[in-house]
């Protein structure tokens, strides 16, 4: 059963220049499951992630589309609709959200327990000072901090300890879906694989599902069970992981799987993709990527392609919608 779906959503940057920066997304993600949502800087991946747990702020606004979030009992909730109040309720209980950049993310002049205590003073007013400790240390236990830095400031810790402190904020109130934005950015590798495990091993134990953003497609591939490929705001391939690394459908996705080395089999020469990402301030008629694109021909430049099957997984590519490319 799917815990989210999202549905034809659009979010506009208002401004002089309107900058449409989803457009039309729409995806499923299923309980217990990892979807991964990859692409370049700037395709709208951050934006999606806001869109989805309703942290958007003036001047971006969703347009279009909608929210569906399923509870345990089946019960559907319409995310776009909820009042100030419902969503008070809703947030971090039934949606988390880990940020990009833990320095930004966390208070510098509180504590790892204030920031922590935080979460329950707003979602459990009814917990004594002594209950509160006692979870906000076994949060730090969990993501493997001992809770001698309940006391530490964010500055007092290091990066990969920052990102931890910010899972554990997550876990907190044990959400059905987190939202992972980036978590292991500007993280050195050995950090990064200990945050993902940890993340996978936290999933198993609480089992929540995960959307997990990042530029990086090779760490996607490790750990989601579907990926979810953005390019100018739109979803261009999705399906299963496995799916998307044997035979990619779009020449985006294959772009990206050509542009960093495989650790085992023949050595081969790494392409990047030429060109840059469109602007999305302005209309975007046909196929986004083909100006970058090596196959594309004179209906991709007018015609907007649909997502449809192609192989293992689902593709916006004119070359395999019926009647929409050369043979």
């Amino acid at each position: 059963m799917n815990v989210l779906s999202v549905r034809d959503l659009s979010v506009v940057y208002g401004g002089e220049r309107p900058t449409r920066a989803v457009r039309e997304v729409s995806l499923e993600l299923a309980r217990g499951e990892v979807l991964g949502v990859a692409g370049e800087s700037g395709c709208g991946k951050s934006t999606l992630a806001y869109a989805v747990t309703r942290l958007l702020r003036p001047p971006a606004a969703v347009t279009a589309g909608e929210i569906v979030f399923r509870t345990r009992e089946g019960r559907e909730v319409d995310v776009l609709a909820l009042g100030p109040r419902e969503l008070r309720a809703f947030r971090w209980r039934r949606i988390a959200m880990v940020f990009q950049s833990a320095m930004n993310a966390l208070n510098p002049v509180l504590t790892v327990r204030d920031q922590l205590a935080d979460v329950f003073t707003a979602h459990e007013p009814g917990m004594g000072r002594r209950e509160r400790e006692e979870r906000c240390g076994e949060l730090l236990d969990m993501v493997g901090i001992d809770r001698s830095r309940l006391s530490s400031y964010p500055h007092e810790l290091s990066g990969g300890m920052r990102q931890r402190v910010l899972i554990a904020m997550a876990m907190a109130l044990h959400p059905d879906v987190v939202v992972l934005d980036e978590p292991t950015t500007a993280l050195d590798v050995v950090v990064q694989r200990d945050i993902l495990r940890r993340i996978d091993r936290l999933r198993e134990m609480l089992g929540f599902s995960v959307i997990f953003i990042t530029h990086d497609l090779s760490l996607l591939l490790s750990i989601s069970d579907r990926l979810a490929i953005m390019y100018g705001g739109r979803i261009v391939e999705t399906g299963p992981a496995a799916a998307v690394r044997a035979a990619p459908a779009h020449p985006y996705t294959a772009g990206l799987l050509g542009s960093f080395p495989s650790l085992r089999g023949p050595r081969r020469v790494l392409h990047g993709i030429p060109g840059t990402p469109p602007d999305l301030s302005g209309e975007t008629p046909g196929c986004a990527f083909a100006p970058r694109c090596a196959h594309a021909f004179d209906a991709c430049g007018a015609v907007t392609p649909p997502l449809v099957p192609a192989g293992g997984t689902v593709a916006a590519c004119l070359k395999h919608d019926d009647g929409g490319g050369p043979a």
